[in-house]
């Protein structure tokens, strides 16, 4: 039998233009979980991925990450933010900071 993913339907969940503006700072500290645990597993940049050589194009710095790649970990982020309001839970941006 075949895997068939199954994530939590959010697409009519909203979210507060303050939570919003999460989605880019999650989004690159994403990737920079991603990039540090790759590199203690022995990955380096390579211009092409090569899993023989631990080689990755996108061990950059999220600002150079290009458009597509970006999206995926917004599309992460978004979608953790999204799941956490359906599960029930508020998220609210502390005043006195």
């Amino acid at each position: 039998m075949a895997y068939i993913p199954k994530p939590y339907a959010t697409q009519n969940i909203k979210l507060a233009d303050e939570i919003l503006d999460l989605i880019d700072e999650l989004a690159k500290n994403t990737h920079e979980n991603w990039a540090d645990e790759r590199m203690r597993e022995g990955w380096t940049y390579g211009k092409k991925r090569d899993d023989e050589f631990k080689k990755h194009p996108c061990l950059i710095p999220y600002e150079e990450l290009s458009e597509e790649e970006k999206k995926y970990d917004r599309r992460t982020s978004m979608e953790t933010l999204k799941t956490i309001k359906l599960l029930g839970y508020e998220l609210v941006k502390n005043k006195y900071e």
